[in-house]
């Protein structure tokens, strides 16, 4: 298991930037993907942007060429630069972990406790 921090949320006007951070308690550099997900009130969990551990991305069709994830491995750290916000993305952010278990041939997910983003109109 991995433990994971969030922060850097807050409240923000649209067209304005945040920048999400995630630390985690051990190295991150092995472990298989990191990401951001979201949750809006009233709304299933989604994903917002992946990377994996050789560095593929993947990013949410709403987010993109506006929110990048990066990761500094001597750091421990997962970042979202958020630009050019919008109202519809307010949400609760959560960092996620996965990292394969050789005990159970699966994906063990850890997640942060959520730091809030709130875009105002």
């Amino acid at each position: 298991q991995v433990q994971l921090v969030e922060s850097g949320g807050g409240l923000v006007q649209a067209g304005g930037s945040l920048r999400l951070s995630c630390a985690a308690s051990r190295s991150i550099s092995s472990i298989n993907t990191m990401g951001w997900y979201r949750q809006a009130p009233g709304k299933e969990r989604e994903m917002v942007a992946t990377m994996t551990s050789s560095s593929a991305l993947n990013y949410a069709d709403s987010v993109k060429g506006r929110f990048t994830i990066s990761r500094d491995n001597a750091k421990n750290t997962v970042y979202l630069q958020m630009n050019s916000l919008k109202p519809e993305d307010t949400a609760v952010y959560y960092c996620l972990a996965k990292v394969w278990s050789v005990l159970t041939y699966n994906y063990l997910n850890s997640w942060g406790q959520g730091t809030q983003v709130t875009v105002s109109s």
